[in-house]
């Protein structure tokens, strides 16, 4: 008896002992399961198939791209955080998340999904960042690959779903191949307005904080910090609304907005965008805002600006004005347009978007220059 209740010992220990660092998704509560075996140590790799779900209460460490494969889904907990590893490649740490997969990530006010920085002393540009592609509509054809991460997107479903993201804290992403090729905090490319994504803060991207590639996914309550190119970018056709939107620390423009780099004006469709509630400031000595309040760039397409509040330390002109033909002829049928404002005293220059509304007494995202009520979670 004595022996047998040693060996049993032994062999429970032992299955302790095999437990311990990894996180098999096979043994999740998932109905779905997945053959990725995940590390939370060791978090990379492909999820090929089934359901992986993430353990809120342990830390992961991202050590290199995380793909979520067509068919598959990755949950994400309330409460979970991932730090980039502290010594790998930085543009060689990111997550994406293909067509026809889902990511799920299920953050609360009181308990946020965290993505950020591993390093000692983080700074902008120390990951990738979060990469999402759809089926949505895109005029630059329907099987574009991103420029970072190398996913395909496009299609012809502007309802298509790639999931949810609610209360998503991402921080010092942006690392860069290039000048000209560079991860932004979240990048959406043609995702489609089945995907519901709602309170969203980044926080020192070395790009921009979040983009939007057509498609037509909507967001709601996006907190952008100290972004160091735009803060809230857009093209290729997108045809969504940005309601309350909280930008400061802007180093190129607080909104950049455009309707086609190589086509600027026959591009379809046009990009018809809506910013509702939005409040922009430029943040400290070293922001320069040196592409204005709004960057109306490559044909512009139809952008539509409601309760704008603009910041005493912005620059004295509102907006950069592109002069290509499709800017030009956009601007002049009234499609940028600026309904019920509050520019600061220093704003002078106007010129560019059809004026209307209400004049002063705007608050913005919410509370003027100050963090909206809403952002409060982000503190």
């Amino acid at each position: 008896m004595k022996k047998t209740f040693l060996a049993m010992t032994a062999l429970f220990g032992l299955a302790l002992t095999s437990c311990s660092s990894d996180d098999n998704n096979n043994n999740n509560n998932s109905g779905d399961k997945s053959t990725f075996v995940l590390k939370v140590d060791d978090l990379k790799g492909n999820i090929n198939d089934g359901t992986v779900t993430l353990d809120p209460t342990k830390t992961y460490t991202l050590t290199g791209g995380l793909v979520v494969k067509g068919g598959a889904t990755l949950v994400i907990p309330a409460g979970t955080v991932i730090k980039s590893s502290a010594t790998a490649e930085s543009t060689s740490l990111f997550i994406a998340v293909e067509r026809n997969a889902k990511i799920n990530i299920n953050g609360t006010a009181a308990k946020p999904v965290v993505m950020t920085s591993g390093k000692a002393t983080p700074a902008q540009s120390d990951w990738g960042g979060l990469i999402i592609a759809g089926n949505g509509i895109v005029n630059t054809g329907a099987n574009g690959t991103s420029e970072v991460g190398g996913l395909s997107y496009g299609g012809t479903d502007n309802t298509d779903n790639s999931g949810n993201i609610n209360y998503l804290k991402i921080s010092y992403t942006g690392s860069k191949f290039s000048a000209t090729k560079e991860y932004n905090g979240v990048s959406f490319f043609g995702v489609g307005s089945g995907t519901k994504v709602s309170d969203i803060y980044t926080y020192e991207s070395g790009d921009d904080g979040i983009e939007f590639f057509g498609g037509a996914v909507n967001a709601t309550n996006l907190t952008i910090i100290n972004s160091y190119d735009d803060s809230l970018d857009f093209a290729d056709g997108w045809q969504g609304t940005a309601t309350n939107v909280y930008i400061k620390g802007v180093s190129k423009a607080g909104v950049e907005g455009s309707n086609n780099e190589k086509d600027p004006s026959g591009a379809l469709p046009v990009t018809n965008a809506k910013i509702v509630n939005v409040s922009i400031i430029k943040g400290g000595a070293t922001f320069l805002s040196d592409e204005k309040a709004i960057n109306y760039k490559e044909g512009g397409g139809k952008q539509a600006y409601t309760n704008l509040y603009v910041a005493d330390d912005m620059p004295i002109a509102l907006a950069k004005l592109a002069t290509d033909a499709g800017a030009v002829a956009n601007m002049n049928a009234g499609f940028f347009t600026i309904t019920n404002y509050t520019f600061g005293a220093q704003i002078t220059n106007v010129t560019g978007p059809k004026l209307s509304g209400a004049t002063s007494g705007q608050t913005g995202a919410g509370a003027g220059a100050n963090l909206p009520t809403w952002a409060d979670w982000t503190k």
